[in-house]
């Protein structure tokens, strides 16, 4: 009990300074107590306490307090996978959250027509952008790509059949399924093909009056190869135009198609080539490639958008002011071409194994004569978030061991440290990919790996 020091004496720990800065010095000095009277508690129980009780204590308290306060915090995201669903898609660029907040910070023309002076639509923004980036006559934009595409079915395709090949009835994460969503759209599934193989004559055998629209759906999180046979979109796009039935095409990347080499989407499919193609509807995702905020995107004829409009889902799935503003602030950048260099998404797949390699052995260097083993290793990153399935970018990265700790305690630790650091494992070691880590983060990495105590 001697060995616990008073709440006083704990405030001038280091680091409670700064915490109380954070949440305010009542909610730290109740964390400390609730802290203190935890470990009293074990000690009339008789279990031991800690030697340095004030420093277990203290090592508490950012847990008790993050529990007790909002639990969406920001963390360093060195996993190496770029579009890391578990740590919310894609990074906004600092135009974009420049964009969301002037908009969030006042007053906006979210749904007001300056010109006129009255009352207008939301729906109108971001929509020339879309177009014009895309080549489609129209887009609308809702909270996200499952509600675009359940959207889309439910305004173009209720009570009657939708053709999609079996080879596509996929599931994405989360528990999105192509037939779970038809159904509550209340389109029919008509399902052609087999699995592995499915060609253009079997759309056609199975197109009748009562089929509303072909829809195709982008394989985006798994492959399949060997024995496969899969009919283009221009040839579905013939088969639409002579049996007068729309395709529509749940393509869920948003890869844009003109603004990055890399190798690794080069099978990619695009939305302008998608709309070029013949595609009388495109939906994807604002969050992916497209490297914006959270967003389905519907892009295709207006006369087919028009419908769309007027679903009493709309409302429903609409999105809100802050991601019109990030959304026209990333296709801004697009726009004026300056996206590969602004764009962190687009920024991060073109980053060369050489500047990996440069801030990584810089990283190593600040670490030397610490209680941590560093070293760097050839390794690669991938993309993620259903997008480019078995994508890998070659990339280096930090090996981390230590002594007294298994690779399963370090990568903990480094979870709880502020901010938290998640990284991967692999053979009993930690590793930390700088690909997706935002470079002015490399201090707090080295500092915080550097502050590491037994």
């Amino acid at each position: 009990m001697r060995n616990i020091p008073s709440i006083e004496q704990l405030r001038q720990r280091p680091g409670m300074r700064a915490l109380e800065e954070e949440f305010g010095r009542a909610a730290v000095v109740d964390a400390l107590r609730q802290e203190a009277a935890a470990l009293r508690e074990a000690a009339a129980s008789g279990a031991s306490v800690p030697e340095d009780a004030a420093g277990t204590i203290v090592e508490r308290v950012p847990a008790r307090l993050a529990a007790g306060g909002g639990s969406l915090r920001e963390v360093v995201n060195a996993t190496g996978v770029i579009i890391h669903t578990n740590l919310g898609r894609a990074p906004l660029s600092s135009v974009a959250v420049s964009r969301v907040a002037a908009i969030a910070s006042g007053y906006s023309n979210l749904e007001y027509d300056l010109a006129a002076g009255s009352r207008g639509k939301r729906d109108v923004h971001a929509s020339q952008l879309i177009a014009g980036l895309t080549g489609a006559e129209a887009a609308v934009v809702v909270n996200n790509n499952a509600a675009a595409t359940l959207l889309v079915l439910a305004a173009l395709a209720a009570g009657r059949e939708v053709v999609v090949s079996r080879g596509e009835m996929v599931e994405i994460g989360g528990g999105f399924r192509v037939p779970d969503v038809m159904s509550q759209s209340g389109a029919i599934l008509r399902e052609v093909g087999t699995t592995n193989r499915t060609r253009a004559s079997d759309y056609a055998s199975a197109i009748s009056d009562r089929t509303a629209l072909i829809l195709r759906v982008h394989p985006s999180n798994f492959r399949i190869e060997g024995f496969v046979e899969r009919p283009s979109l221009p040839e579905l796009a013939a088969i639409g135009r002579k049996l007068n039935v729309p395709v529509a095409e749940d393509q869920g990347s948003g890869y844009l198609g003109s603004e990055s080499a890399s190798p690794a989407l080069r099978d990619e499919p695009s939305v302008p080539r998608s709309i070029e193609e013949g595609a009388d509807v495109v939906m994807f995702s604002g969050d992916k490639l497209l490297g914006g905020p959270q967003a389905g995107i519907i892009s295709g004829r207006e006369a087919l958008l028009a419908r769309v409009r007027r679903h009493p889902l709309m409302r429903a799935l609409r999105a809100d002011k802050m991601t019109y503003a990030a959304l026209e602030a990333t296709l801004q950048e697009y726009a004026a071409g300056r996206a590969p260099q602004t764009i962190p998404v687009a920024r991060m797949i073109a980053m060369s194994e050489r500047e990996i390699e440069a801030r990584a052995r810089a990283i190593a260097a600040r670490l030397a004569g610490t209680q941590l083993s560093v070293s760097v290793m050839d390794g690669f990153s991938t993309i993620g978030g259903g997008s480019a399935p078995g994508s890998r970018l070659p990339t280096k990265l930090l090996v981390l061991t230590h002594p007294a700790w298994s690779a399963a305690q370090l990568e903990a630790r480094l979870r709880q440290t502020r901010p938290p650091i998640v990284g991967r494992i692999e053979n009993d070691r930690v590793l930390l990919d700088l690909r997706t880590v935002l470079p002015h983060q490399d201090d707090a990495i080295a500092g915080t790996l550097g502050a590491l105590e037994t």
